[in-house]
């Protein structure tokens, strides 16, 4: 089995730290890569924090995903060595259920394979994520990165840039839409890039003024502070759509009430508190609706990088060597990056700090 290096938790409370690992042989679909860049995500340091339910630990976090291909099995026909390619937040699916058979295997039945923290069909064992110099991966859930687009900047895209695209197909949104995005952080920044590009007229809801202008650059066309009553109240009954990418308990009565008739609010932020419930007679009158929606498929999350090459669109990162993961970590829950880590595991051979 391939010999791997990673950045694993090994308890709730202490540090990441170095660990080596083996990933499965190479069976008959699979494809493995060698990881070049790793994403950040906030559910990285939920998950490995415990705030997200029991963890299996050693914990190797990571599913947003960029590499290159090393070694393909005697089956696969659709990688070959030398591919670029990406691996976002599952791994596999059961494949027969009515979800996975209509492309939303992120909603399978039996429980999606999470890129880490889910268990390996072919062993047994624990799956681990992309904190790491290598990955084995059954080629179904595998995808192909545009050959014009910065790799590093891709990596967030995986998860990032299709749990925002989701929606927006869902709700075919598009010239003449409007779509308000609350929150400008690694969800939020994309959800404004990937709504615009789409060709919606895109208001940002910030609960702070100093955001506005850089909303302004991701291609937001309004910003409104939502501490402003009297900024809330002229955009009422305005909205199609609403992408909540917040997650902690927040005000969302006064969201819905910027909804027009038949008007969506989806959230996409995981609170593990729950939220102020709005008012029934707030989806009476306007046949609003609340709504979540989980990552994509594997076809919509390649035809979301499709569009975003088409588009030129990349998330906008900070690099950094895997010695600073930790230091990552403690400014993330700061809000301290514009807007996503990404690991550069060219450097994973230096202890992490």
């Amino acid at each position: 089995m391939p010999p791997t290096l990673g950045i694993a938790a090994f308890d709730a409370a202490s540090p990441l730290a170095p660990w080596r690992f083996e990933r499965r042989d190479v069976g008959p679909r699979d494809v493995q890569l060698q990881i070049l860049y790793c994403g950040i995500c906030h559910s990285d340091l939920h998950t490995v924090r415990g705030e997200w339910g029991p963890c299996a630990y050693p914990q190797v976090p990571g599913h947003e995903i960029v590499g290159r291909v090393t070694a393909v099995g005697g089956d696969v026909s659709r990688w070959k060595v030398g591919d670029l390619v990406g691996v976002g937040c599952m791994v596999d699916s059961c494949r027969h259920c009515v979800p996975c058979k209509d492309g939303v295997e992120q909603y399978c039945e039996n429980g999606m394979t999470g890129t880490y923290g889910g268990v390996e069909k072919e062993t047994g064992r624990p799956t681990q994520g992309g904190y790491s110099t290598a990955i084995v991966v059954n080629e179904d859930f595998v995808l192909r990165i545009p050959d014009n687009l910065e790799l590093a900047a891709v990596a967030p895209l995986l998860c990032a840039g299709i749990t925002t695209w989701s929606p927006l197909r869902q709700w075919k949104v598009g010239p003449g839409s409007r779509v308000g995005v609350v929150g400008i952080g690694g969800l939020g920044h994309m959800a404004v890039k990937l709504a615009n590009a789409l060709g919606a007229h895109v208001v940002v809801l910030t609960t702070s003024p100093g955001k506005a202008e850089d909303a302004r650059r991701l291609g937001a066309h309004e910003v409104v502070v939502s501490r402003d009553k009297d900024a809330m109240k002229a955009l009422r009954n305005s909205l199609h759509l609403i992408i909540d990418t917040v997650g902690t308990p927040h005000d969302l009565e006064a969201e819905m009430q910027l909804l027009t008739l038949d008007g969506t609010l989806v959230l996409l932020g995981g609170s593990p508190e729950p939220h102020p419930a709005p008012g029934a007679f707030t989806f009476i009158m306007k046949r609003r609706r609340l709504a979540g929606s989980l990552i994509g498929g594997i076809a919509e999350t390649q035809e979301m990088l499709d569009f975003c090459g088409q588009h030129g669109i990349t998330a906008d990162i900070e690099l950094i060597a895997a010695a600073a993961v930790n230091t990552a970590y403690e400014r993330m829950l700061k809000s301290d990056v514009k807007y996503r880590f990404v690991i550069d595991l060219a450097t994973l051979g230096e202890p992490t700090s």
